[in-house]
């Protein structure tokens, strides 16, 4: 989680400026490319409505001028299919900046026993913030992915049974939620 599409130097949470909130995707280009994660974005992304400020601004970010290509390619093939205009942007990256370590996870950080558990495996704040299994496990807090991918990842993230039980409880709450 951190900042990025403005010019402001060193935006924070409380001072923005003219950046906006994103995720920074670090991928290996021989495993999957930028098209295919383009893909998966616009099926996980909600492009139609407009931006409520430029803080939650939707945007894609290209880092070079075949990555804008594909970029603006793709969103035209998304307008193309629904019929109308997606308000997402297309917009260089011209740096990435953090956000402050209370904004790291968050939803993770909620439920203390998996923060706790997490924490012994990725004791410094910067492996915790980068490790894919705290990154699922956040996602997982927050209901997302689905009953399939839940269930291969369970065994994958390193957690004890008591963690695992606990992830399975917020999950399954999350599901019984949504089935309301």
């Amino acid at each position: 989680m951190g900042y990025a599409g403005g010019r402001r130097p060193d935006p924070t949470y409380r001072h923005i400026g003219d950046h906006t909130e994103t995720v920074q995707v670090d991928y290996d280009p021989k495993r999957i490319t930028y098209g295919q994660l383009l893909d998966f974005f616009w099926k996980s992304h909600t492009p139609n409505s407009p931006s409520r400020s430029g803080q939650y601004m939707r945007a894609v970010f290209y880092h070079d001028e075949n990555q804008r290509g594909q970029a603006e390619a793709s969103k035209a093939a998304l307008e193309k299919e629904l019929g109308r205009s997606v308000h997402t942007r297309v917009v260089p990256l011209h740096s990435f900046t953090m956000a402050e370590d209370y904004h790291q996870k968050y939803l993770l950080k909620q439920q203390h026993r998996l923060k706790a558990e997490m924490s012994r495996i990725y004791p410094s704040h910067r492996d915790f913030v980068d490790s894919t299994a705290v990154g699922r496990i956040n996602g997982y807090a927050g209901g997302n992915g689905s009953k399939e991918h839940f269930e291969r990842d369970i065994e994958r993230l390193g957690l004890s049974d008591a963690g695992k039980q606990a992830l399975r409880n917020i999950v399954e709450r999350q599901w019984d939620y949504e089935r309301q």
